[in-house]
């Protein structure tokens, strides 16, 4: 028997073993993301969904959900939610949408807080939003933006132009601690200008220093914003919508403000509901704001808590939540018939990966800063790893069909631009022989490869906790590795909590080699985001010239024809198949159980459904018969 055939019968024997251990538990696989991108307040539309039915093989897909909640009874008046953080570990509390990183605490800054622009189905800014914008006719590069007299913050006090412009300040200056500054803001005419006399003149103030020659308040209502470039990607997501209430945050130093009580303890902001308390890392009680400019919510409350994954299935039979953000798609098919919820699910805009450090971050340069001689720098490396492994068999045993083979960097989420045609690398662990042969990766005599100087190589994994499926999941990918000679450990030797998992990676830990974590992809296809020079989300640190390009003519002139934009990003994505600075695992379905109490309820982009008018049909969720 070949060594490639032994190689492939004890990968299906590492499945049915692992597969037995998971299917002894209810958690969830715990690869967690960050957000990324423009920020996931939206809804997009699918109008495929039908009745799950599970095919003949086991296999589910995600063609089989709808993503809007079917209607059953008549609202009563108030009542209160109850809302599932599906984690292991607690939320970082962060709630202010210029300061957050992390998945969970967007998902509760959804409740309270939005932004100013809506977008449609096509993640198109449309003027249905909290404010309105319009194009100068004479000068391209001019964006008016008028907000909603109704508008207003939850003390009461309007949100206002001034405080719009102020985020843009603080987000630009140099002791700005979040991740949010990067090509969206230096586009804006004067932003690097107003970054650099902060550098220049210590201890000069937001309120003494020269302001921001690209952005005009006009009025209490009214900002004009001058971009150098007007790109395709502006009116889909380049345009940060998120205003920072200057009455509260305008007498802090900007190095204080995310880690103030304003943002951990005391959040504000100007959506349906408004916070009420915070058990820190546990839980968060909202009350409805009647002053809500679209309207007087239906409901009296909201209440959001931590689930473990492995009670959520009890916690929504039981009726001790409503519904929860993310459920875990390893436990559909055990739980798809319980009696009391409806399954909604559509393509998630999100996808794991895994990534190869291959660099660090230049804080004073603001660019990511390849290291020629990292242990992954070399190609042939990173392309047998991903030869290397089977996520299509990782998608059908350990999530049923409802996670799937990863392609390339632009994920089906973004169907326009997404190139199915693109095989990726497809598992073959006779190619990732081959190509580290070549590269001089030599087979010792303990079953491990030397680097090409004849040196040990250990190759150290990080892997984030979260749930059964997530060790075996690491372990299998080490294993398959290790079938092409190759030693990966766990990082320490075991899985990392989510936050120190991220704390670590965004540091460029010098101990961690290659990760695996998950992007929650903004409405914005544009990469620069993620994978761009400047981008400090880019955690593997690795950039090239023609990258660079690519990105850039993404955003051209020329781009706004579409077709031009498919095939540059077309390119873009066949040139990451072959750098390989990381590379997707499996793409993932978003299922969401909802109590049938629950009215008026959707996710996705584009739905045209807002949180203020979910109701509920009676005061207690129902329960599973």
């Amino acid at each position: 028997m070949s060594k490639t055939s032994l190689s492939k019968l004890f990968f299906a024997l590492m499945l049915v073993l692992m597969l037995a251990l998971v299917a002894c538990s209810d958690e969830t696989d715990g690869d967690g993301e960050a957000s990324a991108g423009s920020d996931d307040n939206g809804s997009e539309q699918d109008d495929d969904g039908e009745d799950s039915e599970e095919e003949d093989d086991g296999l589910y897909s995600i063609d089989d959900f709808d993503n809007f909640k079917t209607n059953e009874g008549e609202a009563i008046d108030g009542g209160t939610l109850q809302y599932g953080l599906v984690t292991d570990t607690p939320f970082e509390g962060t709630l202010n949408w210029n300061f957050y990183s992390g998945t969970y605490d967007a998902e509760i800054l959804n409740w309270f807080d939005e932004g100013m622009l809506t977008w449609d189905e096509n993640y198109v800014y449309t003027n249905d939003g909290a404010a309105t914008y319009e194009q100068d006719e004479d000068n391209e590069n001019v964006f008016t933006f008028t907000i909603n007299d109704k508008v207003n913050w939850h003390d009461g006090e309007p949100v206002t132009a001034e405080d719009w412009l102020f985020a843009h300040e603080v987000i630009s200056h140099p002791d700005y601690d979040g991740i949010r500054y990067g090509s969206d803001f230096t586009n804006i005419e004067g932003v690097e200008e107003y970054r650099e006399q902060f550098k220049d003149n210590e201890g000069l103030s937001i309120e003494d220093a020269e302001p921001i020659e690209g952005i005009e308040v006009v009025d209490d209502k009214t900002m004009k914003v001058t971009y150098k470039e007007v790109t395709p990607s502006l009116v889909t997501g380049s345009i940060w919508t998120y205003p920072l209430a200057k009455h509260i945050f305008g007498d802090m130093e900007v190095a204080d403000m995310s880690s103030s009580p304003e943002v951990r303890e005391n959040p504000i902001g100007f959506g349906p509901f408004k916070v009420d308390s915070i058990t820190p890392g546990e839980a968060v009680t909202l009350t409805k704001n009647e002053d809500y400019w679209r309207g007087e919510p239906n409901l009296d409350g909201v209440t959001i808590k931590v689930i473990d994954p492995s009670v959520v299935v009890n916690e929504l039979e039981s009726g001790g939540v409503d519904m929860v953000d993310s459920y875990p798609t390893d436990q559909y098919p055990d739980n798809a018939d319980m009696s009391n919820v409806e399954f909604l699910g559509l393509t998630d805009r999100a996808f794991t990966y895994i990534g190869f450090k291959l660099g660090e971050w230049d804080e004073d340069a603001g660019e990511n800063v390849p290291d020629p001689d990292a242990k992954m720098a070399d190609k042939n490396l990173r392309q047998a790893m991903w030869h290397a492994v089977d996520n299509d068999a990782v998608g059908d045993r350990f999530y049923h069909g409802l996670r799937w083979n990863g392609t390339t960097l632009i994920p089906p989420s973004h169907p326009e631009f997404h190139d199915d045609s693109n095989p990726g690398r497809e598992y073959d662990p006779d190619k990732a022989n081959e190509l580290l042969d070549e590269a001089g990766y030599e087979m010792g005599d303990d079953g491990f490869r030397t680097d090409p100087d004849g040196n040990e190589l250990v190759i150290n994994f990080a892997s984030m906790s979260g749930g059964d499926t997530a060790e075996p999941i690491a372990k299998y990918y080490m294993q398959a590795w290790e079938e092409v000679g190759l030693n990966v450990e766990l990082l320490d030797g075991r899985l990392q909590e989510f936050n120190t998992f991220y704390d670590r990676v965004e540091e460029d830990d010098p101990d961690i080699d290659i990760y695996q974590g998950a992007w929650g992809v903004g409405i914005d296809v544009d990469p620069r985001s993620l994978w761009g020079r400047h981008s400090t989300s880019n955690y593997t640190r690795w950039a090239d010239e023609e990258n660079d390009r690519l990105l850039e003519e993404g955003v051209s002139d020329e781009a706004f024809d579409v077709e031009y934009r498919q095939e540059v990003y077309n390119e873009w994505q066949e040139y990451m198949v072959e750098e390989v600075p990381v590379f997707p695992t499996v793409y993932r379905a978003a299922l969401s159980p909802v109590n049938n109490r629950v009215l008026n309820y959707a996710i996705g982009d584009g739905t045209e459904m807002y949180k203020y008018e979910i109701a509920v049909t009676q005061e207690e969720p129902m329960v599973d018969e």
